[in-house]
C-alpha cells in the first residue's frame, strides 16, 4: 500500500481521520488533508499502540487503525481458519472472557482457536447455543453478567509457572533464534544490508554455539538465504513449539547520531503483555548494556507482529544501530559480538534461575555458566 503522511489528501486520508474521530483523537470534521493536527493524532495513536512514532501511515498502522476502529458488537465474531478475525471488539470480548475465568491466554485480539473455544464453553455453561459465534444473544449475556474481579492475568500465572517448574537447568530447553534480515529496512540497502544480514547471522551463530555447549535445543526462523517476513518467523517459531525465542535486530535511523541497545517485548493498550517476554528482554538489555559500551535505550513493549502472533515468550533485541558509525564499529568486531552472544545467554539462565540469581549484573561469565551446568548433570 503507498504511504500517507503530511500534506497528503484524498479518500484514504479521509479514512483515515474518520478513524482518529471515533477514536477521540481527532475533532469532528474537517477536509480530508493530511494536516498537522492529524500528524499529532497519528504520532499520538502510534505511541499509544507500541508503533513506531514517525506520523507515517503505513501498512503497519494502517492495519492497527482498521483493528482500533472495531467496536464490540459492531459485528458478529467467529473463528476464521484462514484469515482470523482481528480487532479492539476481539480483545475486549477476551479480556471480559478472561475476567469470567473462561479465557487463560493473551489478551492479543486475535480470534483464533482458543477464543472461540473459550467462547463455546462460556455458551454451553449459559444456555446458549455452543456453537462459537459472538453474536447479539452471547453479547447479551455478557452484558447482564457483568465482569467478576480476578487475581491477575491467567496468561502471566500460566506463563510464570511454566518457567519455575522447567527448573534452572538450561539443558533441554528449546530455544529459536531468529537473526535478521538486512533490506527490510528503507535505510538498510546495498553493502549495508549486506552487511547487516551478515552480521545478524553472524551473532546468531555464536549464539547458538553457546546455547549447544549449555546442552540447549537451539532453532533457526530461516536458512539465511531470504528474507521472511515477521508473520512467516512466527509461524515456524510455533511450529517448533519453542520455549522462548529471541530475535537479533539492527536499528536504523536518518540520524546518524542515533545509538544504543534497546530490547522489545509483547505489550497492548489492553494491559495486556507477555511477563516471561517483559523479564527475558530485560535481562538481556541489562546484560549487554553492561558488558558493551552501547548505550543503554531501556525496554519497550511493542505490538509488532513477530511478538503478538507467536505462541511463546519473545524477546527482540535491537543490538545496535548500524546506521551509526560507533554502534556499527562495535558489532563489526568479532570480540564484541562473542560479547553479546554471552550476555544473551547469561540473561536466558538469569530468567531461569528465578529467586537463586544472585550474581551482580555483567558479571556471570560463560565459563561460569558451563561450570554450573555441568555440574548439576
Amino acid at each position: 500500500m503507498p504511504l500517507f503522511r503530511l500534506g497528503d489528501h484524498g479518500s484514504a486520508v479521509a479514512e483515515i481521520r474518520s478513524i482518529l474521530v471515533g477514536l477521540g483523537l481527532l475533532p469532528e470534521g474537517g477536509e480530508p488533508v493530511f494536516d498537522e493536527y492529524c500528524d499529532r493524532a497519528i504520532r499520538a495513536f502510534q505511541q499509544q499502540r507500541g508503533l513506531i512514532v514517525d506520523g507515517i501511515v503505513g501498512p503497519a498502522t494502517y492495519r492497527v487503525l482498521r483493528e482500533a476502529s472495531y467496536r464490540l458488537g459492531a459485528r458478529v465474531l467467529s473463528y476464521q481458519l484462514s484469515a482470523p478475525m482481528v480487532g479492539d471488539d476481539v480483545a475486549t470480548l477476551q479480556h471480559r472472557l478472561q475476567n469470567l475465568g473462561y479465557y487463560t491466554s493473551l489478551v492479543d485480539g486475535i480470534f483464533g482457536l482458543t477464543t472461540h473455544n473459550a467462547v463455546c464453553l462460556y455458551q454451553s455453561e449459559y444456555g446458549l447455543a455452543s456453537d462459537g459465534i459472538c453474536g447479539p444473544a452471547t453479547l447479551r449475556s455478557l452484558e447482564r453478567l457483568g465482569t467478576r474481579v480476578t487475581g491477575g492475568s491467567p496468561y502471566a500465572i500460566r506463563q510464570e509457572e511454566h518457567v519455575r517448574r522447567s527448573g534452572p537447568q538450561l539443558s533441554g530447553k528449546r530455544i529459536l533464534i531468529d537473526p535478521g534480515s538486512g533490506g527490510m529496512h528503507h535505510l538498510s540497502t546495498g553493502d549495508l544490508a549486506q552487511r547487516e544480514s551478515d552480521l545478524l547471522w553472524d551473532l546468531g551463530a555464536r549464539l547458538e554455539g553457546r546455547m549447544a555447549a549449555a546442552g540447549m535445543q537451539t532453532f533457526l526462523s530461516h536458512d539465511g538465504r531470504g528474507r521472511p517476513g515477521d508473520n512467516e518467523r512466527a509461524r515456524v517459531a510455533n511450529l517448533m513449539d519453542a520455549d522462548l525465542m529471541i530475535s537479533l535486530r539492527c536499528g536504523h535511523y536518518r540520524n546518524p547520531q542515533a545509538n544504543g541497545v534497546a530490547s522489545f517485548y509483547f505489550g497492548n493498550n489492553h494491559n495486556s503483555f507477555s511477563t516471561i517476554g517483559r523479564n527475558l528482554a530485560g535481562f538481556i538489555q541489562r546484560e549487554i548494556a553492561a558488558r558493551t559500551p552501547l548505550a543503554d535505550c531501556r525496554t519497550h513493549e511493542r505490538t509488532w507482529d513477530v511478538l503478538r502472533l507467536t505462541r511463546m515468550p519473545v524477546a527482540l533485541i535491537d543490538v545496535g544501530y548500524i546506521t551509526n558509525p560507533q554502534d556499527a564499529a562495535v558489532l563489526a568486531d568479532s570480540d564484541w559480538r562473542n560479547v553479546i552472544a554471552d550476555a544473551i545467554l547469561v540473561a536466558v539462565k538469569r530468567l531461569y534461575l528465578l529467586d537463586q540469581d544472585d550474581r551482580p549484573t555483567g558479571t556471570y561469565t560463560f565459563a561460569d555458566l558451563l561450570a554450573a551446568e555441568n555440574s548439576s548433570r
